[in-house]
This record gives C-alpha cells, sequence and structure tokens, in this order.
C-alpha cells in the first residue's frame, strides 16, 4: 500500500504540475510560461517526485513507464495491474483538483482543451493521426531508453532523476506542437475524461502508443545493456 500510495501521489503530483503550467500558466498575460515552461514543468514533477519516492515506490507515475519495466526485467509481473490504477487514480484526482482551480476563472471552457492531448484537428500545430502515433511511440521509447539505462546498476549512481527529469523536458520541447504530448496514458487519461466529447474519443492512441514505445524501448535496452562479461 506504501508503494500504491507513491504512485498515487507521485501521478498527482505530476499532472497537477504538468497540465496545470499548461492550463493556468502557460498563456498567462505578459508572464506566461509558454512551451518552455510547460515542458521544463513536466520534467521537473518526475525530478521532484523521483528524489521524494523513489526509494518507495521506483517512481513510475506512468502506465507505460512500468509495462516497459516489467518487459525490461526491472519490476515484478503481480504489480503491474495494481500501480497502473494508482496511478490512472492519481491523475483523475490532479484533474480534478486542477478543473476546480481553473473553472474559478470568468470564461473558463474546459471543452476548448484543458491540456487533452489530440491529432488531427485537436493536434495543436494540426499534425495528423500518423504523425501523432510516430511521436508518442518513438518519444516514450527513447524515454524508457533513458530510464533503463540511468538507473542500470552500472550507471553512475544518484542521478538518475536528473537524466529522467531532463529527458521527459527535451521530449516535450518535441513534441507539444504534435500532440499536446503524452507518452503516459494516465496523464492523457486525468484530463482527457473532464474534456470528454473529443478527447475521450482520441483517448485511445495515448494509451496503445505509449505503450508500444515502451516495449519497443525495453527490448533495445535489453539489447544494449546487456553484459558481455
Amino acid at each position: 500500500m506504501q508503494k500504491l500510495g507513491a504512485e498515487f501521489f507521485g501521478t498527482f503530483w505530476l499532472v497537477l504540475g504538468g497540465c496545470g503550467s499548461a492550463v493556468l500558466a502557460a498563456a498567462f498575460p505578459e508572464v506566461g510560461i509558454g512551451l518552455l515552461g510547460v515542458s521544463l514543468a513536466f520534467g521537473l514533477t518526475v525530478l521532484t517526485m523521483a528524489y521524494a519516492i523513489g526509494h518507495i515506490s521506483g517512481c513510475h507515475l506512468n502506465p507505460a513507464v512500468s509495462v516497459g519495466l516489467w518487459l525490461g526485467g526491472r519490476f515484478a509481473a503481480r504489480d503491474l495491474g495494481p500501480y497502473i490504477v494508482a496511478q490512472v487514480l492519481g491523475g483523475l484526482a490532479a484533474g480534478g483538483v486542477l478543473y476546480l482551480i481553473a473553472s474559478g476563472q470568468a470564461g473558463f471552457d474546459v471543452s476548448a482543451g484543458f491540456a487533452a492531448n489530440g491529432y488531427g484537428e485537436h493536434s495543436p500545430g494540426g499534425y495528423s493521426l500518423v504523425a501523432a502515433l510516430t511521436a508518442e511511440v518513438v518519444m516514450t521509447m527513447m524515454f524508457l531508453i533513458v530510464i533503463l539505462g540511468a538507473t542500470d546498476g552500472r550507471a553512475p549512481a544518484g542521478f538518475a532523476p536528473i537524466a529522467i527529469g531532463l529527458c521527459l523536458t527535451l521530449i516535450h520541447l518535441i513534441s507539444i506542437p504534435v500532440t499536446n504530448t503524452s507518452v503516459n496514458p494516465a496523464r492523457s487519461t486525468a484530463v482527457a475524461l473532464y474534456v470528454g466529447d473529443w478527447a475521450v474519443a482520441q483517448l485511445w492512441l495515448f494509451w496503445v502508443a505509449p505503450i508500444v514505445g515502451a516495449a519497443l524501448g525495453a527490448v533495445v535496452y535489453r539489447f544494449l545493456g546487456k553484459s558481455n562479461g
């Protein structure tokens, strides 16, 4: 229960910090943090939680990461389902808190996006389904390679959260224009269910693509990281 609680609150912080920065601060008059600020916010949530709860639960905060770590031989299959449930519930709780805060502003319209992920007409840059699918698969694959490499016993100790947080920042810098960046089914679900309509209809991609990408990342790192000794 301690591990599941850590995953719940860790994912809560990721969604509140990352999506909250996009909804509340990205375009705030005159002092908006913009794409760079939102990207950094997502990276900082993972970095801070990795130090706070990494020693408790491993700080997955992401169903795709849990799947990738399982396929990479770093995580027990029996814990996979409970971890994913805790992550999704933590994300939904953060989405609820963010909705309460955001709806306190006159003129708030949740259907305008609420940091939801999308493709086609709901992509920030108008990117197609194929482009969105490709971006999410490749970005998640690279994320898993970095996670598995940074947490390898042969890697420098104590620096994994920095590498992982900066990797997530870079991923957002690249792909926010394409999909608003998911690479995390819990993060996508956390806001899509409050938007409803198109966001729920397109949510399938942000479960399928990150999990496929994570599986590919696990396969690649098992090859790259295997010991020859």
